[in-house]
């Protein structure tokens, strides 16, 4: 049995190529599939199963293009209704692959249609344990309401979690390998810890959710302080019971230009610096450049799904990158078009005097764009007013007007797209962007 575990760090996402005899399986895939086909083409493999342990919602599945693109079969939950060709995999079930079986556990709790797939070759027995087990923590129980009312079903879903954790992995060894398809920095779970796998028998331990049997406690701490759910997961979960349109495809359709203004709403993925420098009227802020950047999560967060938009890009060498990052939460189909900056006048942002702000502090509104959660573990300033960046759209008429804004995060990043967001709401407010110096005041 041979394991490659692929990271996609902006959604702290992890699939999976599981390799036997020259057979490959592919778990839970991202929306571009080509490093799946090279790491088979390295091993000289053929792909023929696609596994998915749930429809996920942070992320566009490439299940059906590879299906598609190489005749592998997709396998999920009969409980997922999927619309695209499959074949039902549940407990009971057994996908052979060379010397490898995997069975699966039907585990609810995250979604209805939630799995996890046991891959066993002689004495070794590994977990893809999807969204239901991540290391130090269990998935979420309220990304999913399926059209009924949202408060019934994330308690009915935190009650499958409890049983699914604390019945599903009876008679599991306490040295299976244990690989989720999240880790830290996700927010399809609260707590995950750092590491990229575990062991049942570690998990066992030190998780949380094994080590807390009374049904009641366990469900309240599961439903209670979750993280903000970014508008476009529910989309995603739909888009991802259909299936997609090829990557190429979907990309295509977008027009691209040089040196050309936009009407309408943009989003500018540009560092901070340049965007400040100059940008265009109704831009939005949410940095893309740096392959580390929580540009998808900021992205689905701040535009609703099918809402039209633009992407300002600084160079032409960018073009293909940003498009691929657009199409991970599926909004190609939305995004109208991409340019580069005109060659005019363009709108400037006036940077924060600090040392002002340290003196006279009363002198100005300031707007801290944290979570919720964060600012109950304490503030920054005393006086800010609170609206998290994934709300602040809808909340605008809440900012007085009668002193300069100043808008602070946890760092800078969110900070940027939330100053200019209220930038382009109150044109006759001056709006600052306390970025990174917010440290100063710490």
């Amino acid at each position: 049995m041979k394991i490659k575990q692929f990271e996609y760090k902006p959604l702290s996402h992890f699939s999976y190529a599981i390799i036997s005899n020259g057979e490959m399986a592919i778990i839970d895939p991202e929306r571009n599939p080509s490093l799946y086909y090279e790491y088979a083409r390295a091993n000289n493999a053929k792909i023929t199963a696609v596994l998915e342990t749930h429809p996920h919602a942070d992320f566009v599945s490439s299940h059906l293009q590879i299906h598609k693109e190489t005749g592998a079969t997709i396998y999920n939950s009969r409980k997922l209704k999927a619309d695209y060709p499959h074949a039902n995999f549940d407990e009971g079930d057994v996908i052979p692959l060379g010397t490898i079986s995997f069975t699966a556990l039907n585990t609810p709790g995250h979604s209805p249609d939630s799995i996890i797939i046991v891959a066993k070759e002689g004495n070794k027995t590994v977990l893809f344990t999807g969204d239901t087990l991540f290391v130090g923590d269990v998935g979420r129980p309220d990304l999913r309401n399926d059209g009924g009312n949202k408060k019934e079903k994330q308690q009915e879903l935190a009650e499958a979690m409890f049983n699914s954790i604390h019945t599903k992995f009876n008679g599991l060894p306490d040295d299976a390998v244990v690989y989720p398809t999240h880790g830290a920095g996700s927010l399809c779970g609260k707590s995950m810890g750092d590491a990229k796998s575990s062991t049942l028998g570690k998990e066992r331990k030190n998780n949380w959710a094994f080590k807390t049997t009374d049904k009641t406690k366990f469900i309240k701490k599961l439903v209670e302080d979750s993280p903000f759910i970014p508008s476009y997961f529910e989309y995603n979960v739909d888009l991802n019971k259909k299936g997609v349109e090829t990557l190429r495809k979907a990309i295509s359709k977008v027009s691209f230009k040089m040196n050309s203004n936009l009407r309408g709403l943009s989003v500018d993925i540009r560092d901070e610096s340049k965007f400040k420098k100059g940008h265009l009227k109704n831009s939005v802020n949410i940095q893309g450049e740096s392959e580390s950047a929580k540009f998808e999560t900021w992205l689905g967060a701040l535009i609703n799904p099918e809402e039209k938009f633009n992407i300002v890009i600084d160079h032409p060498k960018q073009l293909e990158a940003i498009l691929q990052r657009v199409a991970k939460i599926g909004y190609e189909n939305q995004l109208q078009k991409v340019v580069t900056l005109p060659s005019v006048k363009l709108k400037e942002t006036s940077l924060l005097n600090v040392d002002d702000l340290k003196n006279n502090p009363k002198g100005y509104t300031i707007i801290d764009v944290r979570n919720k959660s964060e600012v109950e573990e304490g503030k920054v300033f005393e006086s800010a007013i609170s609206i998290p960046l994934h709300t602040l759209r809808d909340n605008i008429q809440k900012i007085p007007t009668n002193k300069p804004v100043v808008v602070h995060c946890a760092g800078g990043y969110r900070s940027a797209a939330g100053s200019s967001i209220i930038e382009n709401h109150l044109e006759n407010t001056k709006v600052y962007d306390l970025g990174d110096r917010v440290n100063d005041f710490k």
